[in-house]
C-alpha cells in the first residue's frame, strides 16, 4: 500500500541542541525520512544551533555519519542523502549569552513556516524563549517545540508554563510526547470513534478492566543520575502512560480537532480519584548476569528511586464508575513491550455446559514492538466431542496488512514534526493538561515519600516485584505475558 504524501509549505526549522543526541538519534532521521518520502518542498531549510564553533559543512559531516547510523541503508542513497544535506544550516549561539543571536536573525527568512525545537535541558527553554523575542527572531506565528520532561512537579511546571508564556501564546507551544506520534496511538482513536462496533461497548457496561503496559529490557545505563532523581512514577506515568490512560478513556470529541480532542483528555485527568497506597507497587532491579544492579546504575546505594511502578486506577464518571484501570511501567524487565489492552466482560449468561469453558474477549492495541491490533474472539474448538470453547486472535499487523516492513511504519518524530509545520496542536499537550497530571501525581509522590516505602526489590527479566502480580490478583485478575 502506498500512502498519500502531503507536503508541507516551505519553513526554517531552527534545532536548539542540534549537536546533540536527541538530534542525532531521532530528529535529523526523522526529517531525513519525510525528505525521502517527498514531504519536505525545495525551499525548506534546517537550521542547527548549539555551543559548539563549528562550520556548516562539518555539521552536515556529521549529520550523515547519523543518517548512517539511525536510518535503514535501503533509504541512503548517495544522491538522496546529498540532497538533504543542502537544505542544513549551522550557527554557533550561545543560549545564556548574546553570542550568534544576530546571525540567526539575519539568516531568517520571511514568508515561510517558522519552527524553533528546543532540544536543550528545560533549564535552558526561559533563555532561548527571551532571546528570539529580543533580537526579533520569532515572528507573531512562530512555533517551539519543547521535550519532556515538564517540570519535575506542580510548582515547577506552572513556572516553566508562565515562563513560556511570557514569550509565546499558547498556540503557539508545542509540548511534545513521542508516544502520541505512534501510528497505533492514532489507531486507538480511529478504533474507537470510527467504527460503531466498538464504541457502545466501550464502557464499565461491557468492559470488565483495562491493562496499559510500557515494558523495557534495558536498565538504566548512563541516565542513572538523570533517572535516580526522576524514578519510573516521572518519568514514564506522569506523562506516556497518562496519555494513553486519557486516550482510552476520552469521551468522543466533538470534532477531530485540537482543542477538542485536549478539552476531553483534561476531563479524564480531572477525573481520576486519589489512589490508595495499597494500590501501588513499586520496585528496583537487581544485579544479575544481566547487568547491574538500578542502585549501581544509579550510583546511589541507599536509593528509594523506583525502576518500576504498577497501580490501579479509578476514573469517576459515568462512563468508567467501577471499571479499574492497571498501568506498569519499568526497565530491565523480560522483554520491550507496549501495549493497551481492554478485557470485556463475560457474557451474562452462558448457554453452554460447564465443561465447555467460558471466555470473554480481549482488544489489544499493541505500540511497540510489532505495533498492530489484536481481537480475541470465542470460538468453537474444532473437531467431534460437544462444544468446546476456545480464543483465537483477529490480528491485524501494520508489517502485514499495509504492506510494509518495520522500516516503512513511520517513527513518532516524523508525523509530530510535520504537525509542527502544519499547526496542528492535536497530538501535543496543553499547558494545563500538563499542570492537572502533576496536580494528580504529585500526592502520590508525596505520600510513599513520607511513609518511607521502599521499592521492592525484582529480578532482572522478569515482569517485575511478586507484589505487582498480586496488585491484580487479589482482584481475580491476571497481567498479560510481558515475553
Amino acid at each position: 500500500m502506498v500512502s498519500r504524501v502531503i507536503p508541507v509549505e516551505p519553513f526554517d526549522l531552527v534545532i536548539f541542541g542540534g549537536t546533540g543526541d536527541l538530534a542525532r538519534r531521532k530528529i535529523l532521521p526523522a526529517l531525513y525520512r519525510r525528505f525521502c518520502d517527498g514531504q519536505m518542498p525545495s525551499e525548506a531549510r534546517i537550521i542547527g544551533a548549539a555551543r559548539t564553533q563549528q562550520s556548516a559543512g562539518d555539521w552536515r559531516g556529521w549529520v550523515g555519519e547519523a543518517l548512517e547510523e539511525f536510518v535503514a541503508a535501503a533509504r541512503r542513497e548517495p544522491q538522496t542523502v546529498a540532497a538533504f544535506l543542502e537544505r542544513l544550516d549551522y550557527l554557533a549561539v550561545d543560549a545564556k549569552g548574546d553570542g550568534g543571536w544576530q546571525e540567526l536573525c539575519d539568516r531568517m527568512r520571511e514568508g515561510v513556516v517558522q519552527a524553533f525545537y528546543f532540544s536543550v535541558a528545560p533549564s535552558l527553554f526561559g533563555d532561548l524563549a527571551e532571546r528570539l523575542h529580543q533580537f526579533g527572531i520569532a515572528r507573531a506565528d512562530a512555533r517551539i517545540v519543547v521535550e519532556k520532561p515538564f517540570g519535575t512537579d506542580l510548582a515547577s511546571a506552572r513556572a516553566l508554563n508562565r515562563t513560556l508564556s511570557e514569550y509565546f501564546s499558547e498556540t503557539q507551544i508545542y509540548r511534545i510526547d513521542h508516544y502520541l506520534g505512534k501510528e497505533t496511538v492514532q489507531n486507538l482513536m480511529a478504533v474507537r470513534f470510527g467504527n460503531v462496533l466498538f464504541e457502545p461497548l466501550w464502557n464499565t457496561q461491557y468492559v470488565d478492566h483495562v491493562q496499559i503496559t510500557v515494558a523495557e529490557s534495558v536498565g538504566v545505563g548512563g541516565r542513572g543520575a538523570y533517572y535516580d532523581q526522576s524514578g519510573a512514577m516521572r518519568d514514564m506515568v506522569q506523562n506516556h502512560l497518562m496519555q494513553l490512560l486519557c486516550l482510552t478513556a476520552m469521551e468522543p470529541p466533538s470534532r477531530f480537532e485540537p482543542d477538542a480532542v485536549r478539552d476531553e483528555k483534561l476531563k479524564v485527568i480531572r477525573a481520576l480519584d486519589p489512589v490508595l497506597p495499597e494500590d501501588i507497587v513499586r520496585g528496583q532491579y537487581k544485579a544479575s548476569d544481566k547487568g547491574p544492579s538500578y542502585r549501581e546504575d544509579a550510583e546511589n546505594e541507599a536509593s528509594r528511586t523506583e525502576s518500576f511502578i504498577a497501580m490501579k486506577l479509578h476514573v469517576a464518571n459515568w462512563r468508567w464508575n467501577g471499571t479499574p484501570f492497571y498501568l506498569r511501567t519499568g526497565k530491565r524487565l523480560k522483554s520491550r513491550k507496549s501495549e493497551i489492552v481492554i478485557h470485556f466482560k463475560e457474557p451474562p449468561h452462558s448457554i453452554f455446559d460447564e465443561d465447555a469453558g467460558s471466555r470473554a474477549n480481549v482488544l489489544s492495541i499493541r505500540l511497540q514492538p510489532d505495533e498492530g491490533i489484536d481481537l480475541r474472539v470465542t470460538i468453537k474448538e474444532p473437531g467431534p466431542g460437544g462444544m468446546r470453547l476456545i480464543d483465537v486472535p483477529l490480528d491485524m499487523s501494520f508489517a502485514e496488512a499495509l504492506g510494509a516492513d518495520g522500516a516503512d511504519v513511520p517513527d513518532a518524530y516524523e508525523r509530530l514534526i510535520m504537525d509542527v509545520i502544519r499547526g496542528n496542536q492535536t497530538l501535543f499537550m496543553r499547558g494545563d493538561e500538563v499542570e492537572a497530571a502533576w496536580a494528580w501525581t504529585d500526592p502520590i509522590i508525596e505520600g510513599w515519600t513520607k511513609r518511607g516505602d521502599r521499592p521492592f526489590p525484582y529480578d532482572a527479566g522478569s515482569a517485575g516485584p511478586e507484589e505487582a502480580l498480586m496488585l491484580l490478583h487479589k482482584d481475580g485478575r491476571r497481567w498479560r505475558e510481558i515475553g
